[in-house]
């Protein structure tokens, strides 16, 4: 893969969290970006432990955390009429948009939007 920068779904932060080493293998030495979604998706776990939550925040202070703006949500307006995806993903796929950086998703839903530069990620 070609690049430094890479946008990650929550599926694939779940994963490197859960300690998937052919990802760590594949992520190592990028620069990681992430929607603020994805943190709160992460954070807000119900039953998260202290341990994990430190964990999930360690993790999150090695990425970029992407916060909404103005252009992010026009594009998620047009993902949303385009495809009618969640809306969590249409943000998290925004903002991959916005930055014109490439998203590693294992969720096939990502797959319809043309508009995404895709890495897709099968365990």
């Amino acid at each position: 893969m070609s690049g430094n920068k890479l946008f990650i779904d929550t599926n694939i932060a779940l994963y490197l969290l859960s300690g998937d080493k052919t990802l760590a293998k594949l992520l190592n030495e990028k620069n990681l970006y992430l929607s603020f979604v994805t943190q709160l998706e992460l954070l807000g776990f119900k039953r998260i432990t202290k341990k994990e939550e430190k964990a999930i925040r360690d993790f999150i202070n090695q990425c970029t955390v992407i916060d909404i703006n103005n252009r992010i949500k026009e594009q998620v307006i047009q993902l949303r009429k385009d495809y009618q995806l969640k809306l969590p993903d249409c943000i998290i796929m925004a903002s991959s948009i916005y930055l014109d950086v490439p998203i590693i998703t294992a969720d096939t839903d990502f797959k319809k939007v043309e508009e995404l530069d895709l890495l897709f990620y099968q365990k």
